[in-house]
């Protein structure tokens, strides 16, 4: 099922634009100054999360009885994660799987949204070997300037 696009004003303006298209699928209100809002039925808003929460359990449940599959199985869904070195790849796999152990507990998958953005940016630096010596070489101390704490403390 795809989404529908809307700006945020035809909610107030068009109400009787938006709200059927609730119909056949969820809408965007996308804002100029703010992060867009899904609508939803409730009923297909109560599903997905029924969804999402079932397989989350499913992999934790798979994830504490044999972490070696579950961490092939992220490997494998994952292919990002062949661009870390082997110790960041492991740790990935092992936070990604605790925040989605979490998130399966508590109904919470920001965390776990969160830290998969952020191992796949390190990734992609990885990918980058003149990057990975430019962020991991030395640095020298006189190309940086020392700068003031705001307030006035150092």
């Amino acid at each position: 099922m795809s989404s529908k696009s809307f700006p945020f004003s035809d909610l107030v303006r068009k109400q009787t634009s938006v709200f059927p298209a609730l119909d056949d699928a969820d809408v965007i209100l996308e804002r100029r100054d703010a992060e867009n809002l899904v609508l939803s039925r409730s009923e297909r808003f109560e599903a997905k999360e029924t969804a999402i929460r079932l397989l989350a359990r499913a992999i934790a449940i798979i994830a504490r009885t044999n972490r070696s599959m579950a961490e092939e199985v992220f490997s494998e869904e994952l292919p990002w994660l062949r661009w870390l070195p082997e110790t960041g790849r492991t740790e990935a796999v092992k936070e990604l799987l605790e925040h989605l152990i979490a998130g399966a507990d508590t109904g919470l998958f920001t965390p776990f949204a969160r830290d998969l953005v952020a191992w796949q940016h390190t990734a992609e630096i990885y990918a980058q070997p003149e990057l990975v010596e430019r962020l991991t070489g030395t640095f020298d101390r006189d190309d940086f300037t020392e700068v003031v704490r705001p307030g006035g403390g150092k």
